[in-house]
This record gives C-alpha cells, sequence and structure tokens, in this order.
C-alpha cells in the first residue's frame, strides 16, 4: 500500500515539474522568467496586439486569366484543324466582382466554311464555355454560370492558401487565416496578425499578387512615353497586344508593346530563391525554376522564336526583357532588384505560389497592445477573484479537506497552462474565460466526491472505507458530466469563430486536467492523510 502511494506521489511530482518547466523553462533570471513566459505562452490578437484585416479577392482578374488561356488554346486549336481565324482573338475586360460572369472571348474574321467544325471543338475542348453567332464571321464564347461560380470559389480558396503560406513563412506567432462571411459571394478573407510590428509590410508581402508572365515582346520599341506608342500605332494597338512599362531598380526603362497571352505564368513556377547578381555587382536577383509541363512548353516557344525578345512581366510591369538566343528549358531569372529585401520577398510570393487575382482590402484595424493589457489585467483579476473566493468558501465549509481542493485545483490551472504551452494553443479573452469556468468545474468535481464521503459517514462506514467509497461513486458522475461538457465543446470548435474555438479548447484541455487533480492527486492526498493510522475515527471534511 505505502509502496503504491510513494509511486503515486512520485508521478504527481514528476508531472508537475514537467508543466512548469513547459511554462517557465529554466531561467537563470527574472528577465529571462518574463522572457520564457512571453515566449512560451502565445496570446491571441486581442490580447496581444497586433493588425485584423479583412480582404476581398478580385475574382474578375482570375476570370480574365482564364479567358487569356483559353484564347491560347483556341489559337493552337483552331492552327491544328485548319479553322482560319483572320481577325484573331480577343476579350472583354470586367472591372468588377459582378462583371465576372460577363466574361467573353470574341473571335474575328472565322471562315464560314468552317463553323460546324468550331462548334463541335468548343463544344469538345471548352465544356466550360458557351459559343454563339455575332455575325456571319464572328462568334463569342461566354463562361457557363455554372463554370463562374466554380471559378470564384476555387479563386477565393486558392487565395486562402496562398496567402496563408506567405504569412507562415513569414515566421509571424499563430496567425489567423480564415474565410470571412460567404466566400462564395462575397469573397472575403480574414487575416489576423498578433504581436507584428510592421503590418505595413506584412500588407505589402500578402497583397503581392505576384502573377509573373513570361511574354512575347512585338519587335518594335522601346518608347519614352505610352502616348508616343500609342501615336506609333495611330492610337490603336493590335488585336491581343497590350503596352507595358519596362521598370528597373525603380526608374522607367520606356514602354514595350507585348503580347496580352503569356507564354508561362507563375503558375508553371516549381521554386523561387533570391541571390546577388553576378552581372551587376551590389544589385540582387531572383532565380526561379519552372515545373516539367512549363518546362516543355517554354522550350518549345524559345526554340521556334530565336533572334525574338522576351519580356518578364510581374503583375502590370516589365522588370527584364532579353533577346532569345536559343532554347531555354526549364530556369529563369528576374534581375535588376534593389536589395536582398525586395529579393527575398519576390522569391517569398513566386515560391509559395501567385495569387490567382489582386485583392482589396475592406478593413485594416490596428489592436493596439494597451487594449491588450487591459484585458489581460482584468482577465486575470477576474480570474484572482472568483479563485479566492472559491477557496475561502471550500476551506470554511469542507475544513481541512477544503485544503486538499485548493491543492488540487491549483495544479489544474499549472497542467492547463502547460498544456496551451507544450501543444502551442493561442490563449484569447475567450480562453481566460474557458479557464475560470473550468475552476468552476473542477470546484464542483471535488463538491460531489466530499459531499459522497459525507453520505458514506452518515450512513455507518468507516471513514477509510467511506473515501473509497466516496471516490468510486463519484468517479462515474464525474465522467458522464466532464463527457458532456466536451462533447458540447467539440461542436464550438467545429462550427464556432475563433473566439469560439479559443474558448472550446482551454474549457477541454481543463476537464481533462480536471479528472486527474480532482480524482487521482485529491485521493491520494487523503490517502496519505490516512496512511499509518492504526484507527481512523474522525476525518475534517
Amino acid at each position: 500500500m505505502q509502496r503504491n502511494l510513494t509511486i503515486k506521489t512520485v508521478v504527481i511530482v514528476a508531472t508537475v515539474l514537467i508543466c512548469i518547466f513547459g511554462i517557465i523553462g529554466l531561467p537563470t533570471s527574472v528577465a529571462k522568467l518574463q522572457s520564457n513566459i512571453a515566449h512560451n505562452i502565445h496570446l491571441g490578437l486581442d490580447l496581444k496586439g497586433g493588425s485584423h484585416l479583412v480582404l476581398q479577392v478580385q475574382v474578375q482578374d482570375a476570370a480574365k486569366a482564364e479567358a487569356d488561356q483559353v484564347i491560347e488554346l483556341l489559337r493552337e486549336e483552331t492552327r491544328t484543324r485548319n479553322i482560319l481565324v483572320a481577325g484573331g482573338f480577343d476579350r472583354n475586360d470586367p472591372e468588377t466582382l459582378k462583371d465576372t460572369e460577363n466574361i467573353q472571348v470574341t473571335l474575328h474574321g472565322v471562315d464560314p466554311a468552317k463553323a460546324s467544325i468550331l462548334r463541335s471543338m468548343v463544344t469538345e475542348k471548352f465544356p466550360d464555355w458557351t459559343l454563339s453567332g455575332l455575325n456571319a464571321n464572328d462568334y463569342k464564347m461566354n463562361m457557363k454560370p455554372s463554370s463562374v461560380l466554380e471559378l470564384k470559389r476555387n479563386t477565393v480558396t486558392q487565395s486562402l492558401q496562398t496567402i496563408e503560406k506567405r504569412v507562415n513563412e513569414l515566421g509571424l506567432t499563430e496567425p489567423t487565416v480564415q474565410a470571412h462571411g460567404d466566400p462564395v459571394t462575397q469573397s472575403e478573407i480574414l487575416v489576423e496578425l498578433p504581436g507584428e510590428g510592421d503590418p505595413a509590410h506584412v500588407k505589402e508581402i500578402i497583397g503581392a499578387t505576384a502573377q509573373l508572365k513570361i511574354v512575347e515582346v512585338k519587335n518594335e520599341g522601346p518608347w519614352k512615353t505610352a502616348q508616343e506608342a500609342l501615336g506609333a500605332k495611330g492610337g490603336i494597338l493590335p488585336l491581343n497586344t497590350e503596352l507595358r512599362e519596362f521598370v528597373s531598380a525603380g526608374a522607367s526603362g520606356g514602354w514595350y508593346l507585348i503580347s496580352r497571352t503569356p507564354v508561362i505564368t507563375g503558375q508553371d513556377m516549381r521554386s523561387a530563391k533570391a541571390a546577388t547578381d553576378p552581372d551587376s555587382p551590389g544589385r540582387w536577383e531572383t532565380s526561379f525554376t519552372l515545373s516539367q509541363d512549363g518546362a516543355r512548353r517554354f522550350e518549345r516557344f524559345t526554340q521556334a522564336n530565336i533572334g525574338n525578345r522576351l519580356a518578364v512581366v510581374l503583375d502590370t510591369q516589365i522588370r527584364s526583357v532579353a533577346t532569345i538566343q536559343s532554347a531555354i528549358s526549364d530556369s529563369g531569372r528576374i534581375n535588376g532588384l534593389s536589395s536582398d529585401q525586395e529579393a527575398n520577398d519576390l522569391a517569398l510570393v513566386l515560391r509559395t505560389g501567385a495569387l490567382p487575382a489582386g485583392i482589396k482590402y475592406l478593413q485594416d484595424a490596428t489592436v493596439g497592445p494597451s487594449l491588450g493589457l487591459d484585458s489581460i489585467r482584468e482577465g486575470i483579476f477576474s480570474g484572482i477573484a472568483g479563485l479566492v473566493a472559491v477557496i475561502i468558501v471550500m476551506l470554511i465549509y469542507y475544513k481541512k479537506a477544503g485544503l486538499n481542493a485548493v491543492l488540487a485545483l491549483l495544479l489544474n490551472t499549472i497542467l492547463l497552462m502547460a498544456a496551451l504551452c507544450y501543444f502551442g494553443a493561442t490563449l484569447t479573452l475567450p480562453g481566460i474565460a474557458g479557464i475560470i469556468l473550468t475552476v468552476g468545474m473542477a470546484v464542483d468535481s471535488n463538491v460531489l466526491i466530499f459531499e459522497r464521503i459525507r453520505e458514506e459517514i452518515r450512513s455507518g462506514k468507516s471513514i477509510i472505507a467511506a473515501v473509497d467509497a466516496g471516490f468510486g461513486k463519484a468517479w462515474w458522475t464525474i465522467v458522464d458530466t466532464h463527457v458532456t461538457t466536451i462533447v458540447s465543446c467539440l461542436f464550438l470548435f467545429i462550427f464556432g469563430s475563433g473566439p469560439v474555438k479559443g474558448f472550446a479548447v482551454t474549457l477541454v484541455i481543463g476537464l481533462l486536467a480536471n479528472v486527474f487533480t480532482a480524482v487521482f492527486v485529491s485521493k491520494v492526498i487523503f490517502d496519505w492523510e490516512l496512511s499509518g493510522k492504526t484507527e481512523v475515527t474522525e476525518l475534517s471534511i
């Protein structure tokens, strides 16, 4: 009996030491102690301060990119099937989210004799689009409503995943990135960055669309201004072309006429990294590697266009222009970057994948650390006040046995905080509320046990037998109450928002810790008090 009690005591002491280590580590000074606690206990946005952002994904950009890809495929398919499209291909330019469903590709100057072949080709190769005639020679293709809805959903999902990757690579502590509102109709994403000291830089990284395109440069230009380029073309640009400015290290390098349809895009990227530019000492570059499919298409294009020029377009600006000297396979580089920060940021957004569409900031709020400190102070004060009140009542009502309950309560709190530290969970204001509720649940468990012991004593059992029976009979009641509460917390975690999830997590951890402290630890304390006594005639309870 004594040997088993010693083993149980060792288990309890070891558990306490492990928990204390998880919270404070091995501090060598008061400053180190405070630093360890701040590092191990992750505070949420409402306690630590930081940035709260609500973004709106500009889905119309993804629709334009989809239309550009369709144009490229149309060009290949019509060439393969000998369908003459004398006037070329073009698309409209939807500017708002609502206009996304009106995305349209136009085919100009189709040979009337090939109309039936064209219709069969569109039905076979472009099932998401419908073909209709504008006149005898011109046709339009519109995306089906179901396909537009799917495009919206996929664009928001991909944007969310890409933003989450970028935020995680920045090394921020416990960021929140999740859909906000209805992700299909509103296209919104919530981003919370606890403790972020430079939200402007993070916004720049998050919002960097980084839609990398490598496109063909028409063998004209560059022009000094866009107006000069338009004048050279009589004020009208050729179909499927656009003017873009060449920008290097913040300076303009002229305007180029480029194809609107890319040879490869950022979606073909496999990896990217920053490095110093070997051709320009003191300057930086970002090198990238293409996927297998992108490398195959790039090699095929460059092999057929030796002597022509290519432009690397990042978002709306040309970052590099080069003449094709030979076939290029699976790699390239963007040079002329001004700093290692710019090169690393560009590599990060390319490595994590391009956003499928631009984003617009609907909300940009900064939570100051003073508000978080007030929340922590008030939360801790309310928790301590409640704990002190419980301790006083337990000591008055249950006498020495109340001290047993108090020790179990303190250990319960230590176990809960240690679990949050070891699991890397975030403590929020609702989480503090969960801790306070856990104190109440822990007291309830001790009350159940103590009242059961009292009943057993009143029924005539000996003190030792009454204690054993009290713990044994109260066990299933405790399990029942805890399991039902944990199931409720599970639903809160699945269907609740961030603050509700924080409440559920801390409450579940506290309940599991309570099973250990209220039953196991409390029983060991009673056993130590009763052990070694030949006859026990009374119990302070």
